[in-house]
């Protein structure tokens, strides 16, 4: 068993780029979400590195190896009047779950958070995924039931910028 002392969690630099695309397209695939996935490495490379970086990525190490990553961002609460960090995607490789890096994971960020000052960590699960709902539950986070995630994209993203136009 791989003890919290052992693993090592380091802020992605470019020549991560293709380790974290890998372990998305690990996610996808996890998730059945592959048909999902078209991000490029240069995509990724431009949102994490670009002249206006939009997220960030923390990988967790065990020696040389990559095992898990975190990518997040910032996200604001108006009630709060301060920042929060989103986190988008946790992911460990399953050869290295259930060794404290999913946690080790989080608690750097929970670290992170109040390091920037912000009011909160948060993030989405789907409702199917049981073992990571029980992970999350067991660390104290809570399920917010009463909000919905809404999006658009696609034509009705299309048709709802057009009419901006009129």
């Amino acid at each position: 068993m791989t003890h919290g002392t052992d693993i090592q969690i380091v802020e992605a630099r470019p020549e991560h780029i293709s380790i974290i695309h890998a372990m998305i397209d690990d996610l996808a695939m996890h998730l059945q979400l592959g048909h999902e996935r078209v991000a490029t490495e240069q995509d990724l490379h431009n949102a994490l590195f670009g002249p206006q970086p939009q997220a960030e990525v923390v990988l967790a190490y065990i020696d040389e190896t990559a095992a898990g990553f975190a990518l997040f961002y910032n996200n604001y609460s108006t009630f709060r009047g301060r920042c929060g960090l989103h986190l988008e995607d946790l992911y460990v490789r399953p050869q290295w779950r259930a060794h404290g890096i999913g946690k080790r994971l989080l608690s750097y960020l929970a670290w992170l958070t109040l390091q920037r000052g912000c009011s909160r960590l948060e993030w989405w699960v789907l409702g199917e995924d049981e073992k990571a709902i029980a992970f999350y539950e067991a660390l104290g986070a809570t399920a917010k039931e009463e909000w919905q995630i809404f999006r658009l994209r696609g034509e009705p993203l299309q048709a709802l910028a057009d009419a901006t136009q009129r």
